[in-house]
């Protein structure tokens, strides 16, 4: 076994684009539109934006994760916008609130490849939540050692069914984690995967009961990945709640704990799965 003294890097990958209304990123407090509002049948939901959609590739000393998967290739097989392939994907009403585009050489397996890594070789991949733009390219990775994703977010797609496009990982065995009350994340819950504190999974309800961002911490510094407990950095530094909580309290006071982690000076960077802002890149820890 290498090392735990060893430098930990974190890639950031853009897998695609997801196409949104407003509203759905960014809750709009004065109009505070419904789910059905924000799709693109609607005056109100016609109104829409690209963000891009992450990934993270991550080396640590004690394995080799991924951190969401981003798109998967079936959301555009052939071309960059095909849209009878997309809502076969991830089903109509999925493709109404978010279209996808993923160029070549952007998919997860495709990015891996680059690097010379094979889904077999993954140890963990790791999923934030199950909402399509996050879980489209489970199929691309699924010889992965492990494929984790939190108890209650599995609950979640069972519970609110409609929210989920559950034939994304029809083919998938998941390994469900635990959370544990540990006095970390904003409800004081949290599952540390290797029992050392270098990868800590947080548990962030609020755009889901099973949210999770990740904790990647050495010698007392740390990158949050926070995926969609904001959406962007304005999402902290405003408090502009996702428009697609389950619960809205409970997102408020993820965003208030985000925003106290983005703002401690042992915080490197902390990053959300679709701000624009972000570019890819390594981050050394």
């Amino acid at each position: 076994m290498k090392s735990q003294k060893e430098n930990i890097r974190i890639h950031v990958l853009h897998t695609g684009q997801v196409c949104v209304s407003p509203g759905l990123p960014f809750k709009d407090t004065k109009k505070n539109p419904h789910l059905l509002q924000l799709t693109a049948i609607t005056p109100y939901g016609r109104k829409r934006i690209w963000l891009p959609v992450s990934a993270y590739l991550i080396e640590h000393p004690r394995g080799l994760l991924l951190f969401d998967t981003g798109w998967g290739r079936e959301i555009s097989p052939r071309g960059v916008y095909d849209r009878i392939a997309q809502i076969r994907h991830m089903g109509l009403v999925h493709f109404l609130l978010n279209q996808g585009i993923l160029p070549p050489g952007e998919s997860v397996s495709e990015q891996l490849a680059e690097r010379g890594i094979r889904p077999q070789d993954l140890d963990y991949v790791i999923l934030s939540h199950l909402h399509t733009d996050h879980a489209s390219g489970l199929e691309c990775v699924k010889q992965a050692k492990k494929i984790m994703v939190s108890e209650e977010e599995l609950g979640d797609t069972k519970k609110y069914a409609v929210r989920y496009a559950r034939s994304m990982w029809k083919n998938i065995s998941f390994t469900p984690f635990a959370f544990s009350d540990t006095g970390s994340g904003p409800v004081g819950r949290s599952f540390d995967l290797f029992g050392d504190g270098s990868i800590e999974l947080i548990q962030m309800p609020g755009h889901t009961s099973g949210l999770t961002a990740m904790k990647v911490q050495r010698e007392g510094k740390y990158v949050l990945l926070f995926a969609d407990g904001g959406y962007a950095e304005k999402s902290w530094k405003e408090m502009i709640p996702p428009g697609t909580a389950l619960d809205e309290d409970a997102a408020q006071k993820s965003l208030r704990w985000i925003h106290d982690m983005a703002k401690s000076p042992d915080c490197i960077e902390a990053l959300a799965n679709h701000d624009p802002d972000i570019i890819p890149r390594e981050i050394v820890l």
